[in-house]
């Protein structure tokens, strides 16, 4: 009898033990089973860009040219394409496009006094046969956004003083055309830019050639438009 106990408990045992172990099993590969068939999420919104921390407002001095060498003489290339004879701070007579273009050289060190403006030639030739012009005078810069879009860019502000020859009329023109009343005018600009990399700018200009009502005729032509610049 006690024999016959105990090979009935050690029968029970193994078949508990195998009922554990199946039961076991199969709860583990049905969460496996779960786990696999979950669908992954598709709607995941990846995390928003850092802000701009470097972004700098106010007015400093333009950034020296990364690319100048030492004794370099030419700064910076302009060429663009302007509307002629707007007339704004006058009449618009004058018809068609300025071809611009304008070399500003490094500022040497006798106009830091000044501010350090670069010096500058150039011209405005215009598509239309109507007046042309030759310039130079100096340009004063100022950066007024730094870091815009990303870390070395900014926006800019520029400002010219000079004088001009033009060959249009001094009196006595033709219908269509200006009385500017002397050869040789003064010139200014204003000008508005993103220097898009160190070597590539992108501008709006204004700019304006008379003499100041110092002769008897002071028509004044105001053209505007865009331009590109590169630096050496």
């Amino acid at each position: 009898m006690r024999q016959r106990f105990l090979v009935s408990a050690m029968l029970r045992l193994a078949a508990m033990t195998a009922f554990a172990g199946i039961a076991a099993v199969v709860i583990s590969g049905t969460a496996l089973a779960q786990t696999s068939a979950a669908p992954a999420p598709t709607n995941v919104v990846p995390p928003p860009p850092p802000p701009n921390t470097n972004l700098t407002f106010g007015f400093a001095p333009l950034p020296p040219n990364p690319n100048a060498t030492p004794g370099q003489i030419v700064d910076e290339m302009k060429v663009g394409l302007l509307a002629h004879d707007v007339g704004f701070l006058g009449d618009h007579k004058e018809r068609g496009f300025d071809v611009n273009l304008e070399m500003l050289f490094t500022s040497p060190d006798i106009l830091a006094v000044i501010g350090s403006p670069r010096p500058h030639i150039g011209g405005d030739y215009n598509t239309a046969a109507q007046t042309s012009d030759a310039f130079a005078g100096l340009t004063w810069g100022i950066s007024l956004i730094q870091n815009l879009f990303r870390t070395g860019d900014y926006v800019f502000a520029n400002g010219s003083l000079g004088g001009a020859y033009q060959d249009g009329y001094i009196d006595n023109a033709p219908l269509g055309r200006k009385e500017l009343g002397s050869p040789i005018l003064f010139r200014e600009s204003a000008e508005l830019g993103y220097q898009v990399t160190p070597v590539i700018s992108v501008s709006a200009i204004l700019e304006h050639i008379s003499n100041a009502n110092l002769a008897q005729h002071n028509a004044g032509i105001t053209s505007a438009g865009a331009r590109l610049g590169f630096k050496f």
